[in-house]
């Protein structure tokens, strides 16, 4: 059998009594890096061979996976953080097995973009997890398009280095709309930072993010605007700037306070 386990995404509390189970008990540990697996092992005075297993050598090292399992063995596979497959090696390995008929199964744990889903504080009744962008500015481009209109929120990983490319492309596509950037997600630092995709990211990029964006709302072409023209045009329509700024506010799931700076004048 091959297990596809998750692991913890920062706090290593977060491992389950299940994980540790399927750890002690199989024959050898498949791992993007050997050192960091060591060290979550070693942890839980865990010994077990390990081998590596990343998306540069997935086709390779995925054959010589299923003979191991062929030959008897019980092997794990695990990611640096979270859950193996998503975003991260393993879904080449998953078909791979599909196409052998060899079993798998997965064993639940941390997986940062529903953690994230529930720091942000936009609509978790509906999702759409995109993962990381393409770097090509065409092709990213390309796959922003297909979800522009997505009545849902979107939910992309990023990395440090990418950060600010990501909040702009995503604006170029998107227009302006609200969005949460969450990171050391059950560290110490944890922190879900909320801001309008026109302003970009509040503070200096550090560490990997996960990225909320609100979905289209549909039927509302006035999130197109800036918020100072979404307010302008409420009070063209006879609003006072009070219930100007209230009924903004509200349309764009923001507070009236985020919104005052741009009445001033």
């Amino acid at each position: 059998m091959l297990y596809f386990v998750a692991t913890p995404i920062g706090n290593l509390k977060d491992i389950t009594l299940r994980a540790l189970e399927v750890l002690r008990a199989v024959d050898e540990i498949a791992c993007e890096d050997t050192r960091h697996t060591l060290g979550l092992l070693n942890a839980y005075e865990i010994k077990k061979p390990l081998f590596s297993y990343h998306k540069f050598n997935e086709k390779e090292v995925g054959e010589k996976i299923i003979q191991k399992l062929k030959d008897g063995k019980n092997i794990a596979v695990v990611s640096d953080a979270g859950m193996p497959v998503i975003s991260d090696p393993g879904n080449v390995l998953a078909k791979m097995l599909i196409e052998e008929g060899l079993e798998f199964t997965v064993i639940p744990g941390a997986c940062a973009c529903v953690s994230a889903l529930v720091l942000g504080g936009l609509d978790a009744s509906k999702f759409c997890f995109l993962g990381f962008l393409p770097q090509k500015n065409s092709e990213r481009k390309e796959v922003l398009s297909k979800y522009e209109n997505v009545d849902a929120t979107l939910i992309f990983y990023s990395a440090p280095h990418d950060v600010k490319k990501d909040i702009e492309s995503i604006y170029s596509v998107f227009g302006d709309r609200v969005a949460v950037a969450v990171k050391e997600i059950t560290k110490l630092h944890e922190r879900a930072e909320r801001f309008n995709l026109a302003d970009g990211l509040p503070t200096e990029p550090k560490g990997e993010y996960v990225l909320l964006v609100e979905g289209k709302k549909q039927g509302n072409d006035n999130l197109n605007l800036t918020e100072k023209e979404h307010i302008e045009l409420y009070i063209s329509q006879g609003l006072d700037k009070k219930e100007a700024l209230k009924r903004v506010a509200k349309e764009r799931g923001v507070s009236k306070s985020e919104l005052y700076k741009y009445t001033i004048e």
